[in-house]
């Protein structure tokens, strides 16, 4: 099944890319060239610098994204030549076409670069030992794509005025391309938050690495979050003070890891008891056993409509923001940066601040 849908992919790939040629070669001034193999090679030109200028996971999103706006182009064209009569010239269509591409991935880009400040408010009839607790929510920062060690400190720079009690990371904190430098400058930055309750890890399916070349290990990684002062958490739970509870999950990826019972069964469940899952697919099993599940993994859908599409295919049960089912209040960040991609069209990157009110807060 793998290898067939690989082949699909493979297939779905040489398609696009021969479309997105076949509509540069129909621009008028192409057709104008006598010999047959130097228009197919200008028609080329633009595929190739694309591939030469980003890596090849953005050069895809690229070259998807003007095939599909070539398409709408096209279709809309076609209509208005059927309900009007009148023939819309290629020029007009096709630079359209690229136009809407370029400012549409332009702003796709600024969402993935620009990181916001995302708020949600709680209520719970619970306790929680103080009058409101604010949480910081860090997701999927995946190290090295859209900023380094240093540019990962300056948005830590921006947390501290957030007067926030903890702060949780919540997966995917390095990517397989992380450099060991901007691992350390990273965690090193996060040492110096100083939440009220501490700063707490747990990992994402990317942490522990898919590949071999990655220059430092998931024990390195372990070591200096243990070393500064983070707090990490695999299939445990961490008091935080007499009336809340934290539970860090290992990520799905990891085939031992508990279950939410297996995890919460010497637990008091009058406590206030908050679940970091990496991957928000097992809200099933979590609803109503725990009281808020703070998820990542998805990046909000990263790119229009992939988000929906991952709920449609089961493999999430939301891809973004704040749900509720029965008692229980699910929140999935969009991320703080992405995997790979430089676009961020479905959604943007950002922090999250989950402020909670309970019953010594209404008193």
């Amino acid at each position: 099944m793998f290898y067939l849908m690989f082949i699909l992919i493979g297939i779905i790939l040489l398609l696009t890319v021969f479309y997105v040629c076949t509509r540069f070669h129909k621009f008028p001034f192409i057709q104008k060239v006598k010999n047959k193999f130097l228009k197919w090679f200008i028609s080329i030109i633009p595929i190739i610098l694309i591939v030469l200028i980003f890596n090849y996971v953005n050069a895809l999103v690229i070259i998807f994204h003007f095939a599909l706006f070539f398409l709408v182009s096209e279709v809309i064209s076609f209509i208005i030549a059927k309900l009007r009569k009148n023939i819309i010239s290629y020029y007009l269509t096709g630079i359209i076409a690229i136009v809407f591409t370029f400012v549409y991935l332009i702003y796709g880009a600024y969402q993935a670069y620009h990181v916001y400040h995302t708020y949600y408010e709680i209520i719970t009839n619970k306790e929680l030992g103080t009058k409101d607790f604010r949480i910081v929510q860090i997701s999927d920062s995946h190290i090295g794509t859209t900023f380094n060690g240093e540019g990962f400190k300056k948005h830590m720079d921006n947390i501290k005025n957030l007067k926030c009690d903890i702060v949780v990371i919540t997966g995917d904190f390095v990517d397989d391309d992380t450099e060991k430098d901007d691992m350390v400058k990273s965690i090193e930055a996060l040492s110096l938050l100083k939440p009220k309750y501490g700063v707490y890890y747990i990992n994402g399916n990317h942490d522990k690495g898919y590949f071999n070349y990655r220059n430092f290990t998931y024990e390195e990684l372990k070591k200096e979050l243990v070393e500064n002062d983070v707090i990490v958490l695999e299939d445990e739970i961490h008091k935080i003070n007499d009336s809340i509870y934290i539970i860090g999950r290992d990520d799905k990826s990891n085939i031992n890891r508990k279950s939410i019972d297996e995890l919460i069964k010497d637990i008091d469940k009058s406590k206030y008891i908050i679940d970091l899952n990496h991957q928000p697919n097992d809200y099933k099993n979590e609803m109503n056993k725990v009281d808020l599940v703070l998820s990542g993994h998805t990046h909000g859908g990263q790119l229009f409509p992939l988000g929906y599409i991952g709920i449609m295919m089961g493999a999430n049960d939301e891809f973004y923001g704040l749900h509720k089912r029965g008692n229980t209040n699910f929140i999935v960040n969009s991320g703080i940066s992405d995997w790979a991609i430089d676009f961020k069209t479905g959604t943007f990157s950002e922090i999250g601040i989950i402020d909670i009110h309970g019953i010594y807060g209404n008193n």
